[in-house]
């Protein structure tokens, strides 16, 4: 269960994390020239901030007396602290400073030539976005999304503070890893992390030797 679990909240925050991440850095590469912006050093900050610190925070906000914890409970009766749903929330937060960063430095790297032709013959800015950006970006993007995901698999500290290690409901892989530890569950321990290693290394791995095709294709040509 702690795999399924793990997987299904992997996969939710990826998806939510890849749309947020690609948005915000094609914005920030038009709009925002300056990598020492305030918005850029909030982006960011995730990567600096200690997992327990980053669970607290994500505790006072979404907290059933949270700033938006408790208006999602008492205008809904919605709880999402010590939910999957926590999980996914930690995840996101976790993961999306490295598809952002990722995302950002592809659209950099695109010819801006390119770019600014489509505009000179009246395309606009979205089918530029979908139609130029983000194909010239996508080796980037996949790059980002596979550390996301990774990321997300393997997010502990955060989820511990928001969701807690409730069995069927909020234990992640990490989290059964670290309690099967704690009560001595060794060959339990040992399972979890050989899938976790073994996956991971699987990702990362595929994810070199298409990136190694595409660079070689492209010296080709």
């Amino acid at each position: 269960m702690p795999i399924l679990i793990s997987l299904k909240v992997s996969i939710i925050a990826t998806i939510i994390t890849s749309i947020l991440s690609i948005l915000i850095a094609w914005l920030m590469v038009k709009y925002n020239k300056r990598n020492g912006s305030i918005l850029e050093a909030i982006i960011t900050l995730p990567l600096v901030l200690p997992p327990s610190i980053l669970g607290y925070i994500l505790l006072l906000i979404m907290g059933n007396n949270g700033i938006l914890g408790k208006i999602f409970y008492d205008n809904f009766d919605i709880s999402i602290i010590f939910t999957w749903k926590a999980c996914v929330v930690a995840s996101v937060i976790v993961s999306f400073p490295l598809m952002y960063q990722n995302c950002k430095s592809a659209f950099q790297n695109i010819d801006k030539r390119i770019l600014n032709a489509a505009r000179t013959m009246g395309a606009s800015e979205l089918k530029i976005f979908f139609r130029l950006a983000i194909p010239l970006s996508y080796t980037g993007i996949i790059s980002g999304l596979v550390l996301a995901f990774a990321r997300s698999l393997g997010e502990f500290g955060a989820t511990m503070m928001v969701a807690g290690n409730i069995p069927n409901k909020t234990q992640t892989i990490p989290l059964a890893m670290y309690y099967a530890v704690e009560r001595g569950d060794t060959s339990m321990a040992n399972k979890l992390m050989l899938v976790v290693v073994v996956f991971s290394f699987s990702l990362i791995y595929f994810l070199n030797r298409w990136i190694d095709k595409r660079r070689d294709r492209n010296a080709e040509n």
